[in-house]
């Protein structure tokens, strides 16, 4: 049977599989390993070395990594503090670990269910750990040459991928050179992917030094994966980074990162996306309390015109729509060139032909 190699295990080409472990090692996040999937639940597909997402069936072999999870619309998981019989896919692009809680909307449908069979280890015998595997690592020290446009949200779901993309989509028509970092989140290349459709010269995210996820990480070791990803698009040439950080403003890397002097030194203007005009008015008030000020505020609520005229109508900070973000016509905001919206050309078109 055909091995399938999910991406978290991208920095890996060659391992020696050991079975005699599984019950001894005790595992940590990023330890890679071959399992078997057991039985069939959430997760029926998984993203693979080659950026496909593919089907996987009871008795396919995988090899995955351990990690945490933070996802409050999905699961929250674990690697475990011992060796079990069963483990659970926490994360599409790979992630291993054990179910501790998970959304309501997923009550009646159970983790899909694997078993370890063995360690990849090294020639040494030592269990891979990929975490920086292959992979120089930069220590921080606040050197970032583009102007970096944070995107943050209330809550997942919040709209801040969608917000990140198109902002990027609206500098890039304008002409400037946009680059776009995840630098929070679970191994899953979606979001990446969809920034570089709208427009970005270049994406990239904490998997590309071997992170599967960064829950449960230490500030230390985000602020060095910010600064190794920084490091990395060095040579692009780039005039902004749109960044994205995973989760809510509650969430304990969002949170730490958001109240980290050196890191929000780093950036230059600040997006929060909201799911309602509540959220959008005690989110600014708990960021200004931080020391944060907010260039504009975007997000699921900008679907709704009624909730817009909400926040509009108490707050001074301006509010844009995906259409708006998109277009280029909001980009002064960030510094960059004003895009003339297409209807205003065609006035101008017909005021010449008079």
């Amino acid at each position: 049977m055909k091995l399938k190699k999910t991406i978290v295990s991208k920095s890996v080409n060659e391992y020696v599989l050991n079975s005699d472990i599984i019950h001894t090692h005790k595992m940590k996040a990023g330890d890679l390993a071959l399992f078997k999937v057991i039985e069939l639940g959430k997760h029926e597909t998984a993203q693979m070395v080659d950026n496909k997402v593919r089907s996987i069936f009871p008795g396919d072999h995988l090899i995955a990594a351990f990690a945490d999870r933070y996802a409050t619309s999905q699961y929250e998981g674990y690697v475990p503090d011992a060796p079990l019989d069963f483990y659970h896919i926490i994360g599409g692009g790979g992630v291993i670990g054990v179910v501790k809680s998970k959304n309501y909307s997923l009550k009646d449908i159970e983790p899909t269910t694997v078993e370890l069979l063995a360690y990849c280890c090294n020639e040494k015998g030592e269990v891979i750990n990929t975490k920086f595997y292959n992979k120089r690592r930069s220590s921080f020290r606040g050197e970032v040459k583009p102007k970096v446009i944070l995107s943050i949200g209330s809550t997942m779901d919040s709209g801040k991928t969608t917000t990140a993309a198109f902002t990027s989509r609206g500098l890039a028509l304008a002409g400037h050179k946009v680059g776009f970092i995840k630098l929070t989140g679970t191994c899953y290349t979606k979001d990446r992917e969809f920034v570089l459709d709208c427009g970005a010269h270049v994406v990239t995210d904490f998997s590309e030094v071997g992170y599967p996820s960064t829950y449960m990480t230490t500030k230390e070791e985000i602020l060095d994966i910010y600064q190794t990803l920084i490091d990395d698009l060095a040579n692009e040439d780039l005039e902004y980074i749109v960044m994205e950080i995973a989760d809510g403003l509650m969430q304990r890397e969002t949170n730490f990162l958001l109240k980290d002097p050196s890191f929000m030194k780093t950036i230059y203007k600040v997006i929060f996306s909201c799911g309602d005009s509540l959220s959008a008015f005690y989110g600014v008030q708990i960021l200004k309390e931080w020391g944060i000020n907010i260039a504009a505020i975007s997000g699921r609520f900008t679907m709704s015109p009624l909730l817009i005229a909400e926040v509009q109508n108490n707050m001074n900070i301006p509010v844009f729509t995906i259409d708006e973000v998109m277009s280029g016509s909001k980009n002064d905001l960030f510094g960059g060139k004003v895009l003339v919206p297409p209807d205003t050309l065609i006035n101008k078109k017909d005021h010449l032909n008079e």
